[in-house]
């Protein structure tokens, strides 16, 4: 091979920083990068066994198998699989880069949560545990060949920011990846990766579930004999030989008396790439007409992109021990999409498609079972952990919503589960049942008001009356909140209402015909001045009416039912790019001093020009109420700055 066909790369410069990050950060058990080259190895060969599903003739008869070599004089470990291999783009693409959707955040993260903990939870989150074989190495090089392609890649790195990338020449598909150690060093936690009993112990740990055989090249001294079979004495011979160091049983086809907890989380941590201990564990098993089982984990924490739309989810799916697909969305709805684990059946056939998974009534079985299952543990948790519930929906919350505008066929299941802020305990959260029991005898309507954040929506204006009468609100403060309560009109008979389209105090139904009727009369007496008003203001309000649910503010906006509430608007316009927004309905107080003043100054001159500013900054003093901006925010502050002057010089 000549210099000459051997080409240098650089890592991105955020990417340099990364690895740098990685490598020379604090690390509890370096010991793990084992495990993350054993499961890439595993990757390749059920990628291979899959494709061969369609292409026979990439298989052939070899059996597929990990194999772990060391040599102690030349200080390398060398992990070799036989597996789909990589072509030269695709080590470009899946080795030349690290974290390629989000490196630049990894890092910002690693830098802000920079703990051993936090660091190996973070390079699990972001698939990047191939850069942890440079903790314990000086260098790396990977050899590797396509399966169906003749001419293989060889990548060399020593972790300084560059990599040389090579045509080279390998026996067979595969992936070979040697890793030049370092030092054994106790105090920096790096033991003798070239001990065989070392390397057995950290297979043993973490890999003993893979479906490959792990195999390693044992090597031995023993005495020659002769032909009588007596040993030769001062002679030795030799011996070399295959040691399978893994049981090859999937943890969820073992009885489980035999599986340990430690078992289970080393799983976990192989199907999901996250460091830390499943919140949940779900062993489950159909039987009858149709048989599957599934091993099932509910995680402590989301994942940094688990509210991106472009997400990647999905269950592992086996059929008959061949993993059909690593990421079978199809398996359970996407508001359980943060559920990590296999399924595995025999009754689907090996060469289904993506298409045919959507169709087949087998898989949507097996989905309405899993997410029953999920719900019920989940609802169990609540029951009897409340801290771990909690624990759990600050992380997960925002997605289990999603299913009330999805899955109508387990609403009752999920709004058990789902947890609001409201005004009756600013220390702890609600469910809609317990809403309900709390709710006034008077009570017709379940009330709620969506906003940005609990500190936006408790600053409202529109909660005043509310507040005033004890009557509980709920605060919706997620985005997806707007999309739960257009599908949620109702709960046990009592509509859900949302305070800013309430038109008076809440109450009984002679108090609020009561209401209406003195406001109406008042309004009789100040129609001029709501004319001007409207007339001022018509090109961003419908109407200016009086209001009945304010007690100490202004004014304030509201909507008609069929209006947007303020936070979806904003939501819109933020996805559309912009628009027209639309009118809403100005409300002011009629009690208090600055409508009092606005009255006595109408009445000494009802052509006063001031009035119309006057309505402007009434309407900007609304929108800043409730988390909103001002229309002209350069003329709201010209006109609050004139205001202060005359007033100032009164």
């Amino acid at each position: 091979m000549t210099t000459a066909s051997r080409e240098s790369h650089a890592f991105k410069a955020e990417t340099k920083k990364l690895l740098d990050l990685m490598i020379n950060s604090l690390y509890t058990e370096k010991e793990i990068f084992l495990r993350e080259l054993i499961s890439n190895a595993s990757d390749a060969c059920d990628r291979l066994r899959f494709e061969a599903l369609t292409r026979p003739e990439l298989l052939g008869d070899d059996e597929l198998q990990i194999r772990l070599e060391a040599d102690p004089e030349a200080r390398t470990l060398t992990v070799r699989d036989n597996g789909i291999g990589m072509s030269r783009q695709e080590v470009i693409d899946n080795v030349g880069t690290i974290a390629r959707s989000g490196s630049r955040e990894l890092m910002e993260r690693l830098q802000r949560e920079g703990t051993p903990e936090g660091v190996a939870e973070l390079i699990g989150q972001f698939g990047v545990g191939f850069y942890s074989a440079f903790m314990v190495s000086d260098e790396v090089e990977i050899l590797t060949r396509r399966a169906g392609e003749e001419e293989a890649t060889r990548w060399r790195s020593t972790g300084d920011g560059t990599y040389e990338l090579e045509p080279a020449e390998r026996d067979g598909r595969g992936t070979t990846i040697t890793l030049h150690l370092k030092s054994a060093d106790a105090g920096a936690g790096i033991e003798d990766y070239t001990d065989r009993y070392v390397v057995s112990r950290i297979v043993k740990r973490y890999s003993d579930f893979v479906i490959y055989p792990i195999l390693w090249k044992d090597r031995r001294e023993e005495p020659e004999q002769d032909a009588g079979g007596k040993p030769i004495e001062g002679k030795t011979r030799t011996v070399t030989e295959d040691v399978v160091l893994n049981s090859q049983r999937p943890v969820w086809t073992r009885p489980e008396d035999e599986v340990t907890e430690e078992d289970y989380a080393e799983f976990y941590k192989h199907v999901s790439h996250d460091w830390n201990e499943p919140l949940e564990r779900l062993r489950l098993k159909a039987e009858g007409r149709i048989e599957y089982q599934a091993l099932l984990f509910i995680p402590k924490e989301a994942p940094f992109d688990l509210y991106y739309y472009a997400y990647d989810y999905g269950l592992q799916l086996y059929v008959r021990r061949v993993m059909i697909m690593d990421r079978c969305a199809e398996l359970l709805p996407r508001y359980l999409r943060f559920v990590k684990g296999v399924v595995e059946s025999d009754d689907l056939p090996l060469n289904i498609s993506r298409q045919r998974l959507q169709e087949d009534r087998h898989i949507l079985q097996i989905r309405r079972w899993l997410t029953r299952k999920v719900l019920e543990r989940l609802r169990l948790v609540k029951e009897q952990d409340e801290d771990k519930y909690l624990a759990f929906w600050r992380h997960f919350g925002k997605a289990l919503k999603e299913g009330l505008a999805s899955d109508f066929d387990n609403k009752d299941a999920l709004l058990e589960l789902v947890l609001f802020p409201s005004s009756h305990d600013p220390e702890k959260l609600t469910t809609l049942d317990g809403y309900a029991a709390r709710m006034k005898s008077d009570q017709e309507e379940i009330y709620y008001l969506t906003g940005e954040s609990r500190e936006v929506v408790e600053s409202s204006p529109h909660l005043e009356a509310f507040r005033d009468r004890g009557y509980e609100v709920l605060y919706l403060v997620d985005p997806v909140d707007e999309l739960v309560v257009q599908h949620l009109m109702e709960h046990r008979g009592k509509r859900l209402k949302s305070v800013e389209k309430t038109t008076v105090k809440p109450g009984g139904k002679e108090e609020k015909e009561k209401i209406e009727a003195s406001l109406k009369e008042k309004e009789e007496q100040v129609k001029d001045l709501l004319e001007v008003f409207e007339k001022r203001l018509e090109a961003h309000v419908k109407q200016v009416r009086l209001s009945a649910r304010l007690t100490t503010s202004p004014a304030c906006l509201v909507g008609a039912d069929h209006d947007y509430s303020p936070q979806l608007e904003k939501l819109l316009h933020k996805g559309q790019g912009g628009g027209p927004k639309q009118r809403r309905i100005l409300e002011l107080n009629p009690e208090h001093d600055v409508f009092r003043r606005l009255e006595e100054r109408f009445a000494a001159d009802p052509e006063d020009p001031l009035l119309g500013d006057y309505a402007e900054l009434l309407m900007g003093y609304a929108l800043l109420a409730e988390g909103s901006e001002p229309v002209d925010r350069v003329r709201f502050n010209r006109l609050l700055a004139g205001v202060l002057t005359e007033r100032l010089g009164n």
